[in-house]
């Protein structure tokens, strides 16, 4: 297995037993404002989108350094995956309460599953298939744009759907 097979492999296992953790750490931490503008605050869809999006970045972070090598590739590849497994939380959490109507733990569970891999795929693929020429900027415009949403609507959320805890 080549070496950014095996650190993507890794990196799912990171992201998986971080986010789970993370779903907790704001309780366990006293409620702190500090740990709420990294781990969800409520039960929320925005909220859980947290548990992919900062273990992933996190990890992004650590890939970029280690493929420091490759002129970014590989850490513009990580942050485009990130957004995509962030974004894949609401997709189909939506897609799967809308057609049941309802929500269920173990199809929660397998949301976050399911976007992690999203995720780490579209990682893969990017990376696999980097121009050596074009190094777009615009995931980390995104990352930067997302985190900064993350922190305002953790304790000022806009009264959208999103925002509020599943029904």
């Amino acid at each position: 297995m080549n070496r950014l097979k095996r650190d993507l492999y890794t990196g799912i296992l990171f992201v998986l037993a971080a986010g789970s953790l993370g779903h907790f750490v704001y309780e366990w931490s006293g409620y702190s404002a500090a740990a709420g503008f990294f781990f969800p605050v409520s039960e929320s869809t925005w909220e859980h989108m947290k548990l992919c999006f900062f273990p992933m970045l996190l990890y992004s972070c650590y890939m970029g350094i280690r493929y420091r090598s490759d002129d970014g590739c590989v850490f513009l590849s990580m942050l485009s995956g990130t957004l995509a497994g962030t974004f894949s939380i609401p997709a189909v959490f939506y897609i799967y309460t809308g057609v049941l109507g309802f929500h269920t733990l173990i199809l929660d569970l397998l949301t976050f599953l399911v976007s992690v891999l999203t995720g780490f795929c579209t990682a893969y693929r990017q990376a696999r298939s980097c121009p050596d020429d074009e190094r777009p900027l615009w995931p980390v415009m995104a990352a930067v744009m997302l985190a900064a949403c993350f922190f305002v609507f953790t304790y000022a959320p806009p009264a959208l759907g999103i925002f509020q805890p599943p029904g």
